[in-house]
């Protein structure tokens, strides 16, 4: 019963992300934890969001901006390798911590980010791809300062979504990969991610049809309201 509830779950994390871009990991990290255990949990998540951001990429497969992700990724892949070798020495116990107390952390960081307005550059892309994809290695989801990042870029509405997807398929696939080398990868994390992404590509093609309707400030209600239950279950994980 609980695995089903996760995979409903899962259709709706992939719903909110179709609609915002982002925010399906924030929702099922803590739930994956609950039933798994954060050393299954990940791993699993890190295959459940390449399937899900592969649908996301064909949905908006036209309007992806491939300089940007060029940048992008050229300091992310390296980056995201360190960190998922940096996570997997870590104890569960502090892996909770870790990703709730960040995912607590990216409220008032992506209220900065927006509200400064940041016109970036093609080098502080490089940079914050690096940052991003270190800290995606090690705490999981950073969804939400991606996209702020591509938007800083001037990227907006479908061009943003697509190229966001595309850079968190590559991320996640090499994470997967070096989870892969780790010796992390099972048959039944290989069995429980494909499920769960099954899931999310549910969710996205129901998201794709909402995306339109989303004011700026209910996305960051939304999102907000995300990543404090994300961060709260974690901890509470953590310390318990």
């Amino acid at each position: 019963m609980s695995f089903i509830a996760v995979i409903l779950l899962a259709i709706l994390s992939g719903t909110i992300s179709g609609v915002v871009g982002t925010g399906s990991s924030i929702l099922l990290i803590p739930a994956l934890t609950y039933v798994f255990g954060a050393k299954e949990a990940v791993p699993i998540m890190a295959l459940a969001s390449v399937i899900g951001n592969l649908s996301r990429i064909y949905l908006w497969r036209h309007s992806i901006q491939f300089k940007p992700l060029a940048y992008y990724l050229s300091s992310a892949v390296p980056a995201v390798i360190l960190g998922a070798n940096t996570l997997w020495v870590m104890s569960e116990k502090w892996l909770n911590i870790g990703m709730g107390a960040f995912f607590l952390f990216m409220i008032p960081l992506i209220h900065l980010l927006r509200n400064q307005q940041i016109n970036m550059k093609p080098y502080q892309v490089i940079i914050a791809g690096a940052i991003i994809g270190y800290l995606t290695g090690v705490v999981f989801s950073t969804g939400p300062l991606t996209i702020p990042i591509f938007s800083a870029y001037g990227l907006i509405s479908g061009p943003l979504l697509a190229t966001e997807a595309a850079a968190s398929f590559i991320i996640y696939l090499t994470k997967v990969l070096t989870f892969g080398q780790l010796g992390a990868v099972n048959s039944f994390i290989l069995i429980s991610g494909v499920l769960v992404g099954a899931g999310l590509v549910i969710g996205n093609y129901l998201g794709k049809k909402l995306v339109l309707k989303l004011t700026p400030t209910l996305f960051q209600r939304l999102l907000d309201c995300m990543l404090l239950f994300a961060g709260g279950s974690l901890l509470a994980n953590g310390f318990g």
